[in-house]
Formats: structure tokens, sequence, C-alpha cells
């Protein structure tokens, strides 16, 4: 029980670390991805843009990347979490009866 603890704690600190990186990352690609400009370059392009649904697609693609940043995380951290729960697990031999 107590590895199972250990590998889970391990999967929640990469998860955190997985949101943390995305929250930082994903903002500014999806301003590149969809820059006006990048459409025709050395042109100006002016775009007209339905508000509710710009919002609704940019909240949806940040939540997104946060889940993959979280998942890939978890996976991440899930070997050194393993690999600690085994170094831990001693087995104990039964003492030598004389």
């Amino acid at each position: 029980m107590n590895s199972l603890k250990t590998v889970l704690v391990f999967m929640m600190m990469g998860a955190l670390l997985g949101v943390i990186v995305a929250s930082l990352i994903v903002p500014p690609i999806l301003s590149w991805y969809n820059e006006p400009g990048a459409i025709a370059p050395g042109r100006t392009v002016e775009t007209l843009c339905n508000l509710p649904e710009l919002i609704r697609y940019t909240s949806t693609r940040i939540i997104r990347g946060q889940l993959i940043g979280a998942l890939v995380g978890a996976l991440l951290f899930m070997v050194p979490g393993v690999m600690t729960a085994r170094r831990r697990t001693v087995v104990v031999a039964p003492p030598a009866s004389a």
C-alpha cells in the first residue's frame, strides 16, 4: 500500500507540473497559430469574428492543452515513482533458526 501511495504522489506531482507547463506554453502557441497575418504574409488581413465562438474555442483549447500536459506529466513521473517504490521495498528474509 505504501508503494502505491508513493507512485500516486509522483504521478500527482507530474500532473500538476504538466498543467503548469501547459498553462505557460499553450496560450502563446494559440496566438501564433491563429494569427491573422500568418494567412497572407506581407499583407495586413482584417478579420471579423464571433466573440462567443472565439471565447469557447480558446478556452476549450487551453483546457485541452492543460489536460494533455497533466497526462504527459503523470506518465513521465510515474516511472521515477515506480523506481522509488521498488527501491524502498525490501524483502525481509526470515531469521535462520539454529
